[in-house]
């Protein structure tokens, strides 16, 4: 296990379109769940540095892809929160065209972190896009937020039954983190989980 640590970090550039992603072949790290799932708040944690993300009272605001270079190695990248998206079984593959552009053709994109808010039960909507995310052989990982807020029973039933859930369409389970900006928990296995994806 390599925990990466982080020695700089700083934001690179917003994107609304491909033509806008950096040219550079660096190893990519994206953020992505619904518009409130506390995504720039997470991405701050894992960055070790407040506002580095910009976080809104309003869900739904991020409307570009932003680009955060760690290191000057590697990046982690925010993606639009696709609560606000139409996101259906029908017309998945175009939930947001450029957003499913880049998971589906980013080279250099390592893993996408799928956030899923912890204090609810399994959403349609996020089954919908790790479906998606499946289907398209997308590499990602789960990541539970907010695991302060409710008790550590009713977050491992949440986390279990979404995982249950998964089985319809999956064979076998993602890397599972269950995390939480408040006190910290979770960062040090993500770190560790891309100083491995940066070492292999």
């Amino acid at each position: 296990m390599t925990v990466v640590k982080i020695l700089s970090a700083q934001f690179e550039l917003s994107a609304v379109s491909p033509e806008g992603w950096p040219g550079d072949s660096l190893p990519e790290f994206a953020f992505i769940g619904r518009s409130n799932v506390g995504k720039s708040t997470l991405l701050n944690l894992i960055a070790g540095k407040d506002g580095l993300a910009r976080v809104s009272g309003s869900p739904g605001r991020t409307r570009e892809i932003n680009f955060f270079k760690l290191n000057d190695r590697w990046r982690l990248v925010d993606l639009p929160g696709y609560g606000y998206a139409k996101v259906s079984k029908a017309q998945r593959a175009g939930f947001q065209e450029f957003v499913s552009r880049y998971l589906l053709e980013r080279e250099n994109l390592f893993c996408a972190f799928v956030l899923v808010d912890s204090r609810h039960p399994p959403q349609n909507l996020d089954l919908d896009f790790v479906q998606w995310l499946v289907e398209a052989s997308v590499p990602f990982t789960l990541v539970f937020t907010k695991a302060d807020k409710s008790k550590p029973p009713v977050v491992r039933r949440n986390v279990t039954s979404f995982l249950t859930a998964m089985e319809e369409f999956s064979e076998g389970s993602p890397t599972v983190f269950t995390t939480s900006a408040k006190t910290g928990s979770g960062r040090h296995g993500i770190l560790a989980f891309i100083g491995d994806a940066l070492q292999g």
